[in-house]
């Protein structure tokens, strides 16, 4: 089923404290990836708590974010059930990125950027475009809420050293959405870019 038919039958809204149960719902016991709750960018490797802390570090940053007007990201429905999930915000929201050693995800330029940094997808709707839906829904709240670039680190998932872990997405689901290449300093983990 290609985006388009898929979007019709999803409605994608922002995180709100009073969704918080469809968050865990979707998430399940463990907290999607392994307890993670959206918090592996959020926080440096030493303030990072697998599972309960993470969910409540997670739920707190929900509801403070909702009180200035804003989310940490969007979830999909599909007949009133939450299927999928994107994170995003501002790049200084996602501390581990300056936090890192590594230069692969280092900033590219000074310039203020959004950044996508995870899906999260029911395995009952995976390879459904739900992915692409999300990122497209992603796309215009960020420009409503005055982002100029978004920024993305995607998997290219046909160079050698790609990993099978694509919780941040495929380089060719950003393509499509018209987002381009402006780093790479690993060869399966390009940095892209969409001007808004």
């Amino acid at each position: 089923m290609d985006a388009t038919g898929i979007e019709s039958q999803l409605d994608i809204v922002e995180l709100t404290p009073a969704r918080w149960a469809d968050l865990e719902t979707l998430f399940g016991r463990s907290g999607a990836s392994g307890g993670c709750w959206c918090m592996w960018w959020r926080v440096p490797n030493k303030d990072y708590d697998r599972g309960e802390g993470n969910k409540a570090a997670f739920h707190a940053i929900t509801e403070e974010l909702c009180a200035r007007g804003q989310t940490p990201g969007l979830l999909a429905y599909a007949d009133g059930l939450p299927v999928g999930w994107i994170s995003l915000g501002p790049r200084q929201a996602f501390r581990r990125f300056d936090a890192m050693r590594s230069d692969v995800f280092k900033r590219v330029d000074d310039k203020p950027v959004w950044s996508v940094v995870c899906f999260y997808i029911n395995r009952k709707w995976r390879n459904k475009g739900v992915a692409g839906a999300l990122l497209a829904r992603a796309i215009d709240y960020a420009r409503s809420a005055g982002a100029e670039l978004l920024e993305a680190y995607p998997v290219d998932v046909s160079a050698e050293a790609a990993t099978g872990n694509l919780f941040m997405g495929t380089q060719s689901l950003f393509a499509q959405a018209g987002f381009v290449e402006v780093a790479r300093r690993h060869p399966a983990r390009p940095i892209v870019r969409l001007a808004l």
